[in-house]
């Protein structure tokens, strides 16, 4: 699982350096980043219509994973690989209890327009599970 968290890592750092001039350097890995992310994802979806399957899936793992990262960053946790939704899991708790989040839907649902697919607002209820969870919570947000 070590080498699937050095891939997000290098997907977010990623996203830092090729959108740092759009972000204006807000790219911080904070949870406030995850409006500048928001807001980037809404701009690109009045043009996802015209984008390649391959770009959107790109932009879906870059934003997705820089998602997961800040979530790394800022809760610890361990990744694991969900093959039933062919994507990256962040697993946070464990032993005592276990919050998980998966972001590639919420990106790409963004991404497409969906406005009720808003990053910093899926984040803060994961990030709020986190801090009221009690032993035995198991709770996936997706």
């Amino acid at each position: 699982m070590e080498d699937l968290a050095n891939q997000i890592k290098e997907k977010a750092e990623l996203a830092v350096s090729q959108f740092e001039e759009r972000s204006g350097g807000r790219l911080d890995y904070s949870p406030a980043s995850l409006d500048v992310i928001d807001e980037m994802l809404r701009e690109a979806s009045d043009f996802s219509n015209d984008m390649p399957p391959d770009q959107i899936n790109a932009l879906v793992k870059l934003m997705g994973s820089y998602v997961l990262h800040v979530g790394f960053v800022q809760h610890g946790g361990v990744f694991y690989w969900s093959d039933e939704q062919q994507q990256p899991v962040l697993v946070v708790g464990e032993p005592d209890f276990r919050i998980a989040i998966m972001t590639f839907g919420k990106v790409r649902g963004r991404l497409l327009g969906d406005e009720g697919d808003n990053i910093s607002f899926f984040y803060v209820g994961f990030s709020d599970r986190i801090r009221d969870a009690e032993p035995g919570v198991d709770a996936l947000y997706i």
